[in-house]
């Protein structure tokens, strides 16, 4: 597998879960301190069980650390945090993906590792490089890196064999032939089941991280890093210019999917949707809201966006001690499988023996068994990264809507160098806009 530097953020529920686990100690030095305590905070609600399940191994060897986990939405999760470091309330175990911890790292509000943590996320065994890059600032560790978004693709396969096709598509031409047969419709010939849901409104990163991906898989990326070590949009190119058609093909010159049909995982769950690109988690909720679906994955032509999501520590003294503690044994082969295995994010962790767990859920395959060549890539953890996708998104959004875009190149053109001009505009007030 190849890694590039270049290239996630994964929204998900919007309930909050709040749950204290007891009878936790800290390490052997400070047990005679009494009872303490530490806080995790989370942005997946879903992971709430897993920090728990980590609290629990903890119980017999660290007796007296009471562990007390907040999991909320992503976006009110990133905000809370923003608030917590600035004003030096916030937990001690906090998750945040690579890219958004940058902004903190910059301004000091992170703990740098201790020695046996770096030791333990430097040693090529326990991470890869890429997952590496993602806590390492300054030349220093600053996290231990936990689990990952990775996208592949879902398809219905009993839609497949109605249309006649045999497995899934393997190039981007194919995904709009695919579509096209997969479309079911009415008698007035709208479309009822798109053949493949697009992402195409609702949560600015999204669209535009639903957008990188397809542009990737045209053979480039929307955001490039120039040799001078500073960045440049480019989606006014050959990939970025077959993305976007490739959206408007299908939603105004085959009409295989419509702004207004059901959309994302949910579509596809109530087989209103014949094929899905996105990450494993939605194994775990397939299993959980439609057991019957017949279904498999598959890796996508090129490679897959990657947000790298780490566990960071603040605080000092013997809470600071138990909080790093905590990452240290979250990293146990034996936590992170269950952590696949009952929530569905993959572990970043290397050399995990996921063979029992696919032979049970083959679904995952396509998630830990991938070509040797397949590339992992990422949004760059700049500052203004946050900004950059909204804006992104924003213009999406506009072109989406726009029928008259289809079919025409030089309009899709002119409109891609326009948003380009707006992103760059945006990098360049920030002092990071490379050489075009």
């Amino acid at each position: 597998m190849k890694f590039l530097a270049n290239g996630l953020a994964v929204p998900l529920r919007k309930t909050a879960l709040f749950a204290t686990v007891s009878g936790l100690g800290l390490t052997a030095a400070s047990d005679d301190a009494g009872a303490q305590s530490i806080q995790v905070w989370s942005g997946y609600p879903e992971l709430a069980p897993f920090y728990e399940h980590v609290a629990e191994g903890m119980a017999d060897e660290y007796p007296d650390l009471e562990v007390t986990v907040e999991a909320i939405n992503l976006r009110d999760h990133e905000r809370r945090v923003a608030l917590g470091l600035t004003s030096g309330e916030a937990a001690e175990v906090i998750e945040l993906a690579s890219a958004l911890a940058s902004r903190y790292l910059a301004a000091g509000l992170l703990n740098q590792a201790p020695d046996e943590v770096s030791e333990f996320v430097t040693n090529p065994e326990n991470f890869s490089e890429f997952f590496l890059e993602g806590v390492t600032w300054d030349g220093e560790i600053y996290g231990v890196p936990l689990f990952r978004g990775q996208s592949a693709l879902y398809y219905n396969t009993d839609m497949l064999a109605e249309a006649g096709l045999d497995g899934p598509p393997q190039t981007m031409e194919e995904f709009d032939t695919y579509a096209e047969q997969l479309t079911q419709r009415n008698e007035a010939g709208d479309p009822v089941v798109s053949g493949w849901t697009l992402r195409l409104s609702g949560g600015g990163a999204g669209i535009a991280e639903k957008f990188w991906i397809n542009m990737f898989q045209h053979g480039e990326f929307p955001l490039v890093e120039t040799s001078e070590g500073k960045w440049v949009s480019r989606l006014n190119t050959e990939a970025g210019r077959a993305a976007l058609q490739q959206y408007l093909h299908n939603l105004y010159e085959t009409e295989t999917v419509t702004i207004d049909l059901p959309a994302d995982a949910e579509a596809f769950e109530r087989e209103q949707s014949a094929m899905l690109i996105r990450e494993s988690w939605v194994i775990g909720d397939i299993a959980a809201k439609a057991p019957d679906l017949n279904y498999a994955t598959a890796t996508l032509p090129e490679g897959s966006i990657v947000s790298a999501v780490n566990l960071y520590i603040s605080g000092d003294g013997e809470e600071e001690q138990a909080a790093w503690d905590f990452a240290l044994a979250a990293q146990q082969p034996e936590n992170l499988l269950w952590l696949l295995d009952n929530v569905g994010w993959l572990p970043n962790r290397a050399g995990l023996d996921y063979s029992e767990i696919v032979a049970a859920k083959p679904a995952f395959g396509a998630f830990v068994d991938y070509p040797e060549d397949y590339a992992f890539f990422t949004t760059p953890a700049i500052g203004p990264i946050e900004e950059v996708m909204a804006r992104m998104a924003s213009k999406l959004e506009q072109a989406f809507a726009d029928p008259s875009l289809a079919g025409d190149d030089e309009a899709i053109g002119a409109f891609l160098q326009e948003t380009d001009d707006e992103i760059n505009a945006l990098l360049d007030r920030e002092g990071i806009l490379g050489e075009r």
